[in-house]
């Protein structure tokens, strides 16, 4: 399967305050972490699956349905971004579910690491919206957050996924 390459998004309707996306760089993720852990998830494949998150509210007929439509894939933990050639991280809490291979306790204590690497401070950039924002991000390299601190007010958004590529 073929993850977006990116996406595109724009804010018609903006919280008075709050409402924050977050992107992480997933190079410097990658970039940082000790030889020791590159070493040993080079080469290993994770599944990704919308079913835990996403799919958990869904009633069964839907379910089985958007599960024919998108099924679980198998991507690798370390993804080579095909433009710049640079190794980043591609592990997510939302989509990743295990590692394959891996029993499941050692599969579960590596992810909850990797995930980890996503919500350093120094890794991200935050973009507070305005009406009519536009932003547009690379999925291969980044992961994003929408902030959800603006209750009881509204966020309304428009997004466009860009076609992608096999990752290697």
């Amino acid at each position: 399967l073929e993850p977006s390459m990116g996406a595109v998004l724009r804010l018609s309707e903006v919280p008075p305050q709050g409402g924050d996306t977050l992107w992480a760089d997933m190079g410097a993720a990658y970039d940082n972490l000790p030889d020791e852990v590159k070493e040993r998830i080079d080469g290993l494949k994770a599944i990704h699956d919308f079913t835990p998150t996403f799919g958990r509210s869904m009633p069964a007929e839907l379910l089985a349905q958007k599960q024919a439509e998108f099924p679980a894939a198998e991507h690798p933990v370390v993804r080579t971004h095909p433009e710049t050639g640079r190794k980043t991280l591609f592990v997510n809490r939302v989509f990743t579910t295990r590692i394959v291979g891996l029993d499941e306790e050692e599969g579960e204590e590596l992810l909850q690491y990797l995930f980890r690497q996503a919500e350093i401070p120094e890794y991200q950039v935050r973009f507070h919206w305005e009406k009519n924002s536009i932003a547009l991000w690379d999925n291969r390299s980044t992961q994003h957050y929408a902030s959800s601190d603006y209750y009881p007010n509204r966020r309304v958004a428009e997004r466009i996924s860009i076609i992608g590529d096999r990752p290697y």
